[in-house]
């Protein structure tokens, strides 16, 4: 074939393929040289508190405050674990010491070691290789001191199921960008964000990094309080080929990936690359299925020697059913494993019945002990259906030899349905409690309907003059969001099949609308930076940052019978979030090429959480109108500070890093739960001030050529600092409790060895004893999470290029363990149906191949 006729076809395919998205994601294209220059990150605290991560799967009812119903789209928690780390390096503003290699970069980052400037730590694709293809980006940074990763599916992208805590902070509270889109939100459910795992495939990373402390004024994101992450997709290659790659797993699991790469299409160096990925996941408990597919595609197009336009782009399609929620009771009197009961419709209808006869008997339930009862079991499925458009366009232009400019467009749409299978009538005597069917089935399909439309643009200028960098810009984001709760018939025995967890869900008639949400956020940020380098190895960051935002609207749907209606109907109104002066301070000392120390200082604020009624933590989430005006006049947006101290080694054999941190999180909005699962007391907390000090080690050894050895401790103290008073009156002496869903203490331990073309590594993590609840009566015990794998490549076999065959053991002990805490609200005090297990052992095979 010609090469005109061949460069005609690629550049029509590519235009044809962009073409389908709603606005092209754009590669940020900031990459500097403190990728690979420095092995030092000041990394900044991130403060904790008592998270709670809601879920939509209660119904939302009738009730004063002090009965609002369920939980939904995961509550924001600072408490909690890992926070993950992708995205971008920072420049800096000198030049790379010559005493630090490329080569010392790679093997320290290798092993979550620090490894960029300032506040930056830098996971490269190596670490994510030692994965099974499709894993969640996250898993990566779960070798890190403080931060802390779990999940209820072993690849970690069921975002029902998934936590990321780093010092406290939840990932909710951490600014996530890629190719410098805001992804905001990364929780469950959520009306303002989009998770990593659906923004990108995983084999299309090129790079990430986290700011352990309180992230970079340049960051756009409404919810940076505990740090950042920034994900930078990988280019296309310059010659032509692409990647295939397959892997098989436990449970009927298989994984599938396809690349195909352009190479340079003319002598200005026009490149692009698609991709495909599709992840089916077999559930290790109960029947069904975890299924995810996604589209990738990234245009580069180079201008001049120094600047370049990048184009990326974003589809993913999300099919999944859920595991169950479960309480300590629920596992302290049934065991570990209490799945669904589906596909098993005839007994899950019959257990609805018992719940409907006989809702306050706790004996009713089979080996329940009186702890458990029907109403508290899990009925017969929930899921999610979720697709994302994610779109972009990066602009990256030297105007002159020290002026740039940098402009990131994009648009992101999503529409998703979270649905859960409930009973008819819930564990009360109250009639508005109660929900009747027309068909008369004890059971229905409860739906939550969301979708967002974002669009936004981020520019920015940065200017060097003598020993200074100046970085200045402005960010905007317009976001139309719907959050609604609909009720579905699901058929009598022998009518049919029941509605799926997944849809369609209008099988038996149309819905019950309950309520619908909707609103409209604006939200401006603008920053101002500088980077001095004082003397050669000595260098000041100063800047700041200003946010606004404006989130208007609420109520506008609603059943005639809706009990809000008495206190004036469903919340409605405008929420403003301003913080004038966002500083960030940064000092960062190169003694010599081995000793290094930093300090960081920052204050960061997040914007008011959205969300539905009987969806914790918003103001948005009170059962009527009333209540949402009392609670406006009194809450203010959350904010915190974190001050962050430390001090690395490096040489060719070690490398050691230990750090101190504060941080104080004040306002922090959350929700408490208590009762059933179908009859839930939800409450609001203003937990005024929550205080969290700690310190991380790491010391990493070469004691031979190829073998690294990696240890990592860290201590968090989080405490509540007031005692407070609930939405519903309820006063709780919290003062000195510990905050929930995030342990004290982590240890970590990796193995890693490389000899040619084969590499083996083994790692395992301590996690502490966790809260569950406020008050520290309940909680959660220690438990020791392992992993290995081992691939081998073949630089050259049969023609093809790089093949590379792997074999991975996740949870390799098959110990049993909670992943995810407070995913329906932490409980004030005792228990609540609010927990779930983590994956069991599972082993993966992979064979990959370039060509």
């Amino acid at each position: 074939m010609p090469d005109a006729l061949r460069r005609h076809l690629l550049l029509s395919s590519a235009a044809i393929f962009l073409g389908i998205g709603s606005g092209a994601a754009f590669a940020q294209t900031r990459s500097s040289d403190s990728t690979v220059t420095s092995t030092s990150v000041a990394s900044k605290s991130t403060a904790s508190h008592g998270s709670t991560v809601a879920k939509h799967r209660h119904v939302a009812r009738k009730g004063t405050t002090g009965k609002a119903a369920g939980a939904a789209g995961r509550s924001t928690g600072t408490t909690g674990m890992a926070a993950a780390s992708t995205g971008q390096v920072k420049k800096v503003s000198h030049h790379r010491p010559k005493y630090v290699s490329a080569h010392g970069v790679q093997s320290l980052s290798v092993h979550a070691s620090h490894v960029s400037r300032s506040s930056e730590l830098v996971v490269p694709k190596s670490v994510m290789k030692e994965y099974v293809p499709g894993t969640s980006p996250y898993k990566a940074l779960d070798r890190m001191p403080g931060v802390s990763f779990t999940s209820t599916d072993p690849f970690g992208v069921d975002s029902f199921g998934a936590n990321l805590y780093v010092r406290g902070f939840f990932m909710n509270q951490l600014g996530v960008t890629l190719d410098g889109i805001p992804l905001n939100d990364q929780t469950y459910q959520s009306v303002n964000g989009l998770s990593l795992a659906s923004a990108i495939i995983p084999d299309d990373i090129g790079s990430m990094t986290m700011s352990q402390g309180g992230g970079g004024v340049d960051v756009p994101s409404t919810n940076t309080l505990g740090g950042t992450i920034r994900v930078t997709s990988s280019d296309p290659s310059d010659r032509m080929g692409g990647k295939v790659s397959q892997a098989f797993g436990s449970y009927g699991s298989y994984r599938t990936y396809a690349r195909l790469d352009s190479g340079r299409l003319n002598e200005s160096g026009t490149k692009f690359y698609t991709s495909y990925a599709r992840t089916d996941e077999g559930m290790w408990e109960g029947k069904g299925d975890q299924f995810l597919q996604q589209v990738n595609a990234k245009l580069v197009q180079p201008v001049g020697e120094r600047s370049k336009i990048s184009a990326f782009f974003d589809w993913t399609d999300l099919q999944q059913q859920n595991y169950p929620d479960l309480s300590l009771g629920m596992i302290n009197n049934l065991g570990w494993r209490v799945p669904h009961l589906y596909p098993d419709y005839k007994k899950a209808y019959q257990w609805a019945q018992q719940c409907n006869s006989s809702p306050n008997n706790f004996m009713a339930y089979p080996g329940s002990n009186g702890q458990v009862n029907a109403c508290q079991m899990p009925y017969y499925d929930g899921g999610q259906h979720e697709t994302n458009f994610l779109g972009g366009l990066n602009l990256d232009f030297a105007l002159t030899d020290r002026l740039t400019w940098h402009t990131t467009a994009y648009g992101h749409a999503q529409s998703g349905n979270y649905s859960y299978t409930a009973a008819a009538s819930a564990a009360s005597t109250d009639p508005d409690l109660q929900v009747a069917t027309p068909n008369g089935v004890p059971l229905y399909q409860e739906v939550w309907k969301n979708s967002q439309q974002r669009f936004g643009i981020n520019s920015s200028l940065n200017y060097r003059w003598g020993h200074h960098k100046i970085d200045t810009g402005v960010w905007y984001e317009n976001n139309n969001q719907t959050a609604g709760l609909y009720n579905y018939l699901e058929p009598e025995l022998g009518a049919g099949a029941p509605v799926k967890a997944v849809g369609p869900y209008d099988v038996y008639g149309p819905a019950d609308r309950v309520y619908n949400f909707r609103w409209r956020t604006n939200v401006v940020q603008t920053h101002l930076q500088d980077i001095y380098t004082i003397v050669r190895g000595l260098t000041l960051t100063a800047g700041f940052r200003s946010l606004i935002s404006q989130t208007s609207g609420g109520g506008h749907e609603n059943d005639n019978s809706w009990a809000a209606l008495d206190a004036g109907g469903l919340p409605s109104g405008s929420l403003h979030a301003t913080g004038a002066f966002l500083p960030h301070f940064n000092l960062d000392w190169r003694l010599n090429r081995q000793h290094e120390f930093y300090i960081d200082i920052s204050k960061n604020m997040r914007a008011y959480e959205v969300s539905g009624t009987g969806v914790a933590n918003s103001l948005f989430s009170v059962p009527n109108q009333q209540e949402f005006l009392r609670q406006k006049a009194q809450s203010k947006p959350a904010r915190a500070w974190t001050y962050m101290g430390g001090y690395r080694f490096t040489s060719s054999i070690v490398q050691l890093d230990a750090t101190v941190y504060h941080s104080t999180l004040m306002h922090e909005l959350l929700a408490g739960a208590r009762g059933t699962m179908f009859n839930p007391i939800s409450e609001e907390f203003d937990f005024g001030r929550i205080s969290m000090t700690g310190a991380n080690g790491s010391v990493s050894v070469r004691p031979l050529p190829g073998l690294v050895i990696t240890n990592t401790l860290s201590y968090n103290k989080g405490t509540y600092d007031r005692d407070v008073t609930s939405s519903a009156g309820n006063y709780y002496p919290l003062k000195g409790k510990h905050i929930v869903n995030y342990p004290s203490w982590m240890y970590k331990t990796s193995i890693a060895y490389t000899w040619h073309g084969i590499n083996a590594h083994f790692d395992a993590n301590y996690f502490g004893k966790r809260y569950y609840s406020f008050m520290n009566d309940t909680s959660v015990g220690s438990y020791w999470l392992a992993n290995t794998g081992v691939n081998y490549t073949f630089k050259k076999l049969a023609g093809v290029r790089d093949l590379t065959v792997s074999f991975n053991v996740y949870n390799l002990f098959n110990n049993k363990y909670i992943a995810m805490m407070g995913e329906n609200n932490n409980p004030p005090v005792g228990d609540y149906q609010s927990l779930e297990r983590g994956a069991t052992r599972e082993y993966f095979g992979t064979v990959s191949a370039a060509f």
